[in-house]
């Protein structure tokens, strides 16, 4: 996820209307980072994996020990765990994950290369097979990078239900391309949503309501299906965007205030992400990098 164009927060709301979230006005950053560990040991529903380490790159195969030494640190804190790819070792993800007793988002990385959509698409529906896919996500923010088509996006969709019937299925974008293309919601089981205030560079202050305001326009959009949140967080470090300002406390406040929501009015949330991956600095600018609860060492943060 990078910049929105066209999708900038703006100040709307009225106050009194206005859910800041937890009251943090008394908070000395060491109390916010007590609260912040308090907040991460009571669990989450979800957590989006992060694969690559120092060095390694998407494309890099990746040997099951480093995913299983990985799944491990999650373990105590998630429910669930999503994935991005099938293919690279990827596929040993929701294999070690189910391994663990953890349910599985298990996403095929949909791109312009026709030949390795159809190993993600192959190996994806192969993983489900084998049970080790509870939710099934074809692709993630595809029609945002203009990878694909929308006919052939709903082409891979459809295929995939066919192939695994009995397994949920949808794809991941940014939360108002389901309400811009409604044949999305029609032919997905879910509606899979992903929710970045910081991208649309909204000040911390409103982050809560903004995020609010992102799962609402995406719950309209689909008409009664179920919508999960898969995609949300902010950076530790890097800079701004607008006037979101990627800095620890920031981060520290908006996954308590995400958490404290999703578990107050039942959401479903995978938050972004577990740890900080150094090559997403070259896509993202210097923000990409620190998107982590654990650092680049696996170490938690705070």
């Amino acid at each position: 996820m990078s910049y929105r164009e066209g999708h900038h927060f703006s100040l709307n709301y009225k106050e009194g209307e206005l859910d800041k979230g937890v009251d943090f006005s008394k908070y000395s950053l060491d109390s916010l980072q007590k609260l912040w560990r308090e907040t991460l040991q009571q669990g989450m529903h979800g957590i989006c994996f992060s694969m690559y380490e120092d060095g390694q790159k998407p494309g890099d195969t990746i040997t099951k020990e480093q995913v299983e030494r990985r799944i491990k640190i999650l373990k105590p804190y998630t429910q669930w765990i999503r994935s991005f790819s099938c293919i690279e070792g990827n596929e040993h993800i929701p294999r070690i994950a189910k391994k663990h007793d953890l349910k599985t988002m298990v996403g095929a990385w949909l791109g312009n290369d026709a030949e390795k959509n159809e190993q993600e698409i192959q190996a994806l529906i192969a993983l489900a097979k084998e049970g080790c896919v509870d939710i099934a996500a074809v692709g993630n923010e595809v029609l945002y990078r203009n990878d694909l088509s929308l006919e052939e996006l709903l082409s891979y969709i459809k295929r995939v239900k066919t192939a695994i019937p009995d397994v949920t299925v949808g794809y991941v974008d940014a939360y108002y391309e389901f309400s811009r293309h409604p044949e999305l919601v029609e032919v997905s089981d879910v509606i899979l949503s992903n929710c970045y205030p910081f991208w649309e560079g909204c000040p911390i202050d409103y982050s809560l309501a903004h995020m609010q305001s992102m799962y609402k326009q995406a719950t309209h959009a689909a008409q009664g299906k179920k919508v999960i949140i898969t995609e949300t967080g902010w950076p530790s470090q890097g800079g701004s965007e607008a006037a979101a300002d990627a800095t620890d406390e920031n981060t520290i406040k908006y996954f308590i205030n995400t958490q404290v929501w999703s578990a107050k009015d039942n959401v479903e949330v995978f938050y972004f992400s577990s740890f900080d991956e150094s090559w997403k600095v070259g896509d993202e600018g210097d923000v990409g990098g620190y998107w982590g609860l654990w650092d680049k060492n696996e170490r938690l943060k705070y």
